[in-house]
């Protein structure tokens, strides 16, 4: 991307696309009559009239006919009351421009950033609004067709409109720019076919990235996991012709590696259930199962970007978990890394088996707080939906840190109970020290609550984006398919947090 440097005026602009926006109390905004002179065109007649619309996240679009500034249409994005708007109403706006500059085949945009501004969200937060929804709402998903012979074209080059310091202006939009694509990067991850991002295909995009961003890495293959006692993973994995991987990212900060997050992820590349096979339909989709997976690599990507004084972890348990001669049962009992058996009961509750595995190497490789991630339960989206992110801690400080990032980066996140009696249930075996499905009753909290009997005393708090990960249809932030939720929460949560903030 390209970001002027210099700021330019109504006279100077030269881009395909200038974008303002309006609202009903448009009169407030520094320059507005400046600009109704300049452009020359009954602008506040055609919003009296409705022809420009001015109701939140309406966009529209008109040719521009006069030859002095260098720009083809003006997309005017409805802001509704100034008084009300909120930074995610903003940065949804933002993302339906996003898809309309897309439609428009924009190269390049011109942004009035002072239109944008509003008591609440000064112009140094409006860029990065802007950088973010415009990439998400401009992402498209890859396919495979053989028919499409259309000439891609994206946004390159942005200029900006104001009266604000330009420096703060570039700095700001350059971030929003790295969160968004992060974030879309992992929506692809998400979106690929299981036939093409196998455990070890992602290892490799694990491998480039630490090259990319001189990250420490490590790559456990079978024989390695095999070495080490990770029986929990090697379960779910026996089933597969495919090896498991266990990868971790370490991005060190600070002189001694100490004072660390870990952002753990389950990375199961296509989920058939094993012998407690998923339905026809339930099938469908389930190359998205390693969500978690993702969005632990978009975080590390904006980390690597971003390099923030914190040292953070990344670890991320992969396989695949088929059914075969070889795969596992219900009734059989497993050793996991950490020498805690279980018994298995549903060959389908494979998630949190991965995880536990992953978790306690977290923990031996050092992070002394943990963050789980994964699309591992139905449970949460009959609890809470398909827009919410269940949560499970065993930290409430901890918790509420992390709940100011969502707040930020408007992704909900809503906390869970996990009590003794749940613990009691995840703990009932004749055979062994745990079982992995206590029953379909409080499913997500059974689920998170199994991963946590891993972290010990280490604040911990589980993530189940079974809802969130993967969006049925189009909204105003993206396309139907991956969303890459928790990406940037985590990633702001690193930038925000302190060692005061945990403790």
């Amino acid at each position: 991307m390209l970001i002027s440097k210099e700021l330019q005026n109504f006279e100077s602009a030269n881009a395909d696309v200038l974008v303002v926006g309006v609202s009903k109390n448009q009169n407030n905004v520094t320059n507005w009559n400046q600009f109704v002179d300049f452009f020359g065109q009954p602008i506040e007649q055609w919003m009296k009239d409705g022809d420009i619309q001015t109701d939140v996240k309406a966009i529209t679009k008109i040719p521009f006919f006069s030859s002095k500034a260098k720009i083809k249409r003006i997309v005017f994005v409805g802001l509704g009351n100034r008084k009300s708007l909120t930074p995610d109403t903003l940065r949804e706006a933002f993302g339906l421009t996003g898809k309309t500059l897309r439609k428009l085949k924009t190269s390049s945009i011109a942004l009035w950033v002072d239109s944008f501004e509003t008591d609440d969200i000064p112009s140094s937060d409006a860029v990065i609004i802007a950088a973010e929804g415009i990439r998400l709402g401009a992402y498209t998903v890859e396919n495979y067709k053989t028919t499409s012979n259309a000439v891609d074209v994206s946004l390159e080059q942005v200029s900006f409109i104001s009266n604000a310091n330009i420096d703060e202006l570039v700095a700001g939009f350059e971030v929003g720019e790295i969160y968004a694509t992060a974030v879309n990067e992992a929506r692809s991850l998400i979106n690929k076919p299981g036939n093409m991002l196998t455990s070890t295909k992602l290892a490799d995009y694990a491998l480039e990235l630490a090259k990319q961003y001189n990250f420490e890495i490590e790559i456990l293959d079978k024989a390695q996991l095999e070495e080490l006692g990770m029986g929990a993973i090697l379960a779910v994995n026996k089933g597969s012709k495919e090896e498991p991987r266990m990868i971790t990212l370490k991005y060190q900060a600070t002189d001694k590696w100490e004072d660390v997050i870990g952002f753990v992820g389950k990375g199961v590349t296509f989920d058939t259930g094993g012998y407690s096979i998923k339905s026809k339909s339930g099938l469908v989709g389930m190359k998205g199962d390693m969500g978690g997976a993702a969005t632990v690599l978009g975080a590390m990507r904006i980390i690597g970007e971003l390099r923030p004084n914190k040292n953070v972890i990344g670890v991320i348990g992969s396989t695949d978990n088929m059914i075969s001669g070889d795969a596992f049962k219900p009734d059989d009992v497993i050793t996991t890394f950490s020498g805690k058996t279980v018994e298995i009961l549903n060959t389908d509750a494979e998630g949190r088996l991965v995880l536990a595995d992953a978790i306690a190497y977290a923990k031996q490789q050092g992070a002394n707080y943990l963050i789980d991630l994964a699309t591992l339960t139905g449970g949460v989206i009959t609890a809470l939906g398909y827009d919410k992110t269940g949560a499970l801690t065993n930290n409430k400080a901890f918790f509420e840190s992390f709940l100011e990032a969502s707040v930020e980066t408007g992704e909900f996140v809503w906390q869970l109970p996990l009590t003794e009696n749940d613990k009691k249930r995840i703990r009932k075996s004749d055979v062994a020290d745990l079982n992995n499905s206590p029953g379909s009753d409080g499913h997500m909290i059974f689920g998170g609550g199994f991963i946590g009997e891993f972290v010990g005393d280490t604040p911990w708090i589980h993530l189940d984006i079974a809802g969130t990960s993967d969006a049925m249809s189009a909204y105003d932030l993206g396309p139907k398919g991956g969303t890459g939720v928790m990406v940037r929460t985590l990633a702001t949560f690193v930038e925000r947090m302190t060692q005061e903030d945990i403790k």
